[in-house]
Formats: structure tokens, C-alpha cells, sequence
């Protein structure tokens, strides 16, 4: 019989007690590739820059010859490994004053992991990655637009973690038309049939390829009638908003599936929930979750500020300069990669004539940092508020 708890720490400030460890998962580093795509969600959520980002797109093509190309772009989040763990691991330890447990999972890259297993404090840290998973089906859900979930893969095998993360990779990258039909399912049984190996469903409920909510849902449905026997849990997210994350306890209920947190930490805020655990390894953890079905899912006081706001502090942290960051992590402007005129991926900060962005791009970006400045921050925290949309899933997860 399984058992979970969803609990607050700003409510209860006792949550903690009697656990022996906490357990962050689902964050991201510097190894992390991320789209651009949130140039053009900043343009659309905020009226005034739309124009000023048309501008500065066409003046950039105008004085380098290269015309922006976002799907062809990405960007790394600002904390290395290493102060990415320290992170989380640190919040753990404050917070709630117990031991911690730190997963980071990266977009279809182990590396951090690998790397972190160099340094002692982390020799232990599970080799993890969030995996892309293309997925469709039109005749459960017709005249839907391809998408793709994301699925934790936590605690890989030590000896065959690189095998793995090229085979997801490899199957990511496939052809849908050429792909085999049941290869997904081999995968994910293959992945089940490893005793240590954690799954999660991640942000199940978010339409991040902007296909329509319904279809969404309906092929997150789908996938679960499909393959939910090898999922493990599905996630609470710390950057999703709170009516999602209800609706994702009760696509739970209805799968009869447990919940788990994930905090999906991209920038220099820590994971907005954790797990608390008996367990005192990662394995001990893991095996908690699949084979006694306990989780529990503590949130933490930063859940309690306006999702939006959140989401700009997040995106804020982005196109900030971090000058006591190791080299190579200190300006924005050398974590965002672009197509140079040939073609090859460079650091944008190389693409620049003088090793500096041109005064119209340093304007631009000054001007969206002004957005996380008093008293706009304030003002947006205060039209953002999203307190009656707490109020309600709290009320729901009382009664």
C-alpha cells in the first residue's frame, strides 16, 4: 500500500522531524543545453519588448550577418557543477537541518554526475539525466502535433551509464517515421528491470511544446495507459504553478501512481520542494520509492512567492554576469551558443567584433534585468500574485 504526503514548510515548520535525510532532484547545470525559447515567451508575456526585440533581431542581422535563430541556439544555466550541488545540498542542510541527497539531472547529459564523482563530498552522487522522449499517437489522439515528455532517469548504472545516455539519445534523435513502434516500451522496461534505477514522469502536465492543453493531456494519458507500469512516480514541479501541480496529484490518483518532488532549478534559486526520506543512500532512497511506495514531498518557502515572478527571477538569472563564477560562466553572453556564418556553434561572446555585445544588445539586456529591480520587481511580485490560486490547492489538499 503505497504512502504519500505533500507538506508546506512555511505551515509547518516541524515537517522534517523524524525523517533522517532530504533528497533534492531534477536540477540542472551548466552541462545543461536549454533552448531559446524564452526570448520569445519574455516578448509575449511582457507587451513592451515585443517591438524592441523585433529590433534588435533585424539590427543584428543587419551589422553581423546572421540572422537569429533561436531553435538553432541554446544556453547553459549559470552554476557549474560543483556550485550547483553545493546548492542544493546547502538548503538541505539549512533548511530543515538534516543530511542531504542531491540528483542533478540535465537535459540528455550525464555529465555533471561524472564529473561531480571527482570531488569526495559528491564521490556518491547518482548518475542521473533528464531524458527527451519524442512521442505521438495519432490514433489515440488525432491531428496532434508531435511532442515529447521528459522523463527523470535517476541512478543510472556506474558501468553502463554511458551506454545508456547514448542509447536515449539515439532513440530521441530517431526518425519517427523510421522508429520501431515498441522500441520505447523495450527501453523502459529495460530501464524498470533494473532494481536501483528511479523513473520519474517530470512535469507531466506541462504543454512545453505548446501543442494545446487537451492534446497534451491526452497523450500524457495515453503514454501512462501505455507505460505507466514502469514509471515510478510522477512529478510535483517547483518552477510549475500550483493549479498544475494539484491537477498532477490528481492524474496520480487516477493511475494510482504515487508523487514526487522535483524542483527543475535552472538558475541560482534551490529546488522549491524536496524529498524527505528514511533512507540514508540514494539507493536505500530509490528503493523506498519503487518497492515500499513512500514519498514525501516537502515544499519550500520560495513555492509561496508568485509563480510568475519566479519565472522572471529564473530567466533573470540567465542573462546575469556572475564575476566570482569560475571562467567561462561569468557573462551571460558566454553560456549563450549561436551559429556562427559557417555554421558552428560558438559562445555568442566570441560572435561579437570587439569581444563585447554591441550597445543596442547591452541596452536590451539592461533593460530586461531592470525587470528584477525595485520597485518594478516589486510591482509585478504585487500584479502577479497568485495567493488565491495557493489558497484554493491548499484547500484542496485539506479537504
Amino acid at each position: 500500500m503505497s504512502q504519500a504526503s505533500v507538506s508546506y514548510l512555511w505551515r509547518e515548520p516541524m515537517a522534517a522531524k523524524g525523517f533522517r535525510t532530504g533528497v533534492s532532484l531534477h536540477s540542472h547545470t551548466s552541462q545543461s543545453r536549454e533552448t531559446l525559447d524564452f526570448v520569445a515567451d519574455i516578448s509575449k508575456d511582457v507587451a513592451f519588448l515585443q517591438p524592441i526585440i523585433g529590433w534588435a533581431e533585424n539590427r543584428a542581422e543587419r551589422c553581423s550577418g546572421i540572422r537569429p535563430d533561436y531553435a538553432a541556439s541554446f544556453w547553459t544555466p549559470p552554476l557549474t557543477p560543483r556550485l550547483a550541488f553545493d546548492l542544493e545540498r546547502m538548503q538541505i542542510e539549512n533548511q530543515v537541518n538534516l543530511p542531504g541527497l542531491v540528483s542533478i539531472s540535465d537535459h540528455d547529459d550525464i555529465s555533471a554526475p561524472l564529473l561531480l564523482r571527482s570531488i569526495p563530498s559528491a564521490r556518491h552522487i547518482p548518475v542521473s539525466v533528464e531524458w527527451s522522449v519524442p512521442y505521438e499517437n495519432l490514433s489515440a489522439v488525432p491531428n496532434a502535433k508531435p511532442t515529447a515528455f521528459h522523463l527523470g532517469v535517476h541512478n543510472l548504472p556506474s558501468a553502463t551509464a554511458a551506454e545508456w545516455i547514448a542509447r536515449l539519445n539515439e532513440f530521441t534523435a530517431m526518425d519517427v517515421a523510421t522508429r520501431p513502434a515498441n522500441l520505447l516500451g523495450e527501453i523502459l522496461n529495460e530501464l524498470h528491470s533494473l532494481p536501483d534505477v528511479l523513473l520519474l514522469f517530470n512535469h507531466p502536465l506541462w504543454d512545453l511544446y505548446r501543442i494545446g492543453r487537451e492534446k497534451h493531456d491526452a497523450l500524457a494519458n495515453d503514454f501512462l495507459a501505455a507505460h505507466g507500469q514502469c514509471i515510478h512516480a510522477l512529478e510535483l514541479n517547483g518552477l510549475r504553478d500550483w493549479t498544475e501541480n494539484r491537477n498532477v496529484q490528481i492524474l496520480a490518483q487516477q493511475w494510482n501512481q504515487i508523487v514526487i518532488s522535483g524542483g527543475d532549478r535552472h538558475g541560482i534559486e534551490p529546488n522549491a520542494n524536496i524529498n524527505l526520506t528514511e533512507a540514508t543512500s540514494f539507493t536505500e532512497f530509490v528503493h523506498e520509492v519503487r518497492r515500499q511506495r513512500i514519498s514525501h514531498v516537502l515544499f519550500m518557502p520560495q513555492y509561496k512567492q508568485p509563480w510568475k515572478h519566479r519565472i522572471l527571477q529564473s530567466t533573470l538569472d540567465a542573462i546575469r554576469d556572475y564575476p566570482h563564477f569560475p571562467e567561462g560562466s561569468q557573462r551571460w553572453d558566454e553560456r549563450v551558443f549561436h551559429p556562427d556564418r559557417n555554421g558552428d556553434l560558438q559562445p555568442i561572446s566570441a560572435l561579437w567584433p570587439d569581444g563585447h555585445p554591441p550597445r543596442y544588445i547591452a541596452a536590451l539586456v539592461s533593460m530586461v534585468r531592470l525587470l528584477g529591480r525595485a520597485p518594478v520587481s516589486g510591482g509585478l511580485r504585487l500584479a502577479w500574485n497568485d495567493s488565491s490560486s495557493m489558497r484554493a490547492a491548499l484547500a484542496q489538499q485539506d479537504a
